[in-house]
């Protein structure tokens, strides 16, 4: 049964949420690379393949906390490229945990007004999934709460050289002169066009790499390192990289000191910011 995730939210989340929303500047795009399944089910003595399916309750449970707290996108790498190189039973077994999610979850996801975006090279997914994954875009292309995007057999490098052979192809047929060609109209090309680029990338598991996620959109990115597995990550440790986010000085090239004079006044001090902290903690 679809539920309603404002009205089932306990008067605690919903308070500690308040809290963190009026602490700082919240992450507009959040983006996730959601690693350790296996190592997740070894740790705890059962199949790899079990980790995934923990896995699905972890994505449940970040999509409707990012949505309650008012993120505007998410985007989850669920299947790079490279996972196609994985055991033929293991991409079976992740395939299906894709259809069973996006079959139990689309009518919730549409109540609660989330619109579903996906990223990647699609067609190489089964045909069936293919077909169901945008039917469920379709459906929900009109919602205007969080979007959440599924990186589904995606690369950043594939993306890249992607865009840069269509800009060739453009300058050939004379649709565009090099001289137009900027960050701007790179960006343009990329499957990511129609989202801004992430302001938090949260890597689980500890993992000090990118592997291939998000490589053109990221240059400006915080990072965020837990050492939580994705099957353990949940909305504590959600709330815990936001707090982390917000807490930093975004310069984007600039000094500490123009950064200084153009914010305004209305930054909490950091003893709020540790109140917070103490209410995540406490969880």
């Amino acid at each position: 049964m679809s539920r309603n995730w404002i009205e089932g939210q306990s008067l605690d989340d919903k308070s500690l949420q308040e809290n963190i929303r009026t602490s700082g500047i919240m992450p507009r795009h959040i983006a996730i690379i959601m690693d350790g399944n296996g190592r997740w089910a070894i740790e705890n003595g059962r199949a790899r393949t079990s980790g995934h399916e923990e896995g699905i309750n972890s994505v449940r449970d970040i999509v409707k906390a990012s949505s309650q707290l008012g993120v505007q996108y998410l985007t989850l790498y669920a299947f790079s490229m490279e996972n196609w190189k994985r055991p033929r039973t293991e991409v079976n077994i992740l395939m299906k945990l894709l259809e069973f999610y996006l079959k139990q979850e689309i009518d919730e996801l549409h109540l609660n007004n989330v619109r579903l975006l996906a990223i990647g090279k699609l067609n190489a997914l089964p045909k069936s999934i293919h077909k169901l994954l945008l039917t469920s875009i379709e459906r929900t292309k009109n919602n205007t709460g969080l979007t959440l995007t599924l990186a589904l057999s995606y690369s950043g490098r594939w993306d890249i050289v992607r865009a840069m052979q269509m800009i060739a192809l453009d300058v050939r047929r004379g649709k565009l002169s090099p001289e137009d060609i900027n960050e701007e109209r790179v960006a343009s090309y990329l499957v990511t066009n129609n989202v801004p680029d992430p302001d938090l990338l949260i890597r689980t598991s500890g993992e000090m790499r990118l592997s291939n996620f998000l490589l053109w959109e990221t240059a400006y990115s915080e990072i965020y390192i837990t050492e939580q597995f994705w099957p353990a990550f949940r909305r504590k440790d959600l709330y815990h990289a936001v707090h982390n986010f917000m807490s930093r000085e975004r310069r984007f090239g600039k000094t500490s000191a123009q950064i200084l004079t153009e914010q305004s006044d209305g930054h909490s001090p950091k003893n709020y910011f540790q109140r917070v902290m103490d209410a995540i903690n406490s969880l």
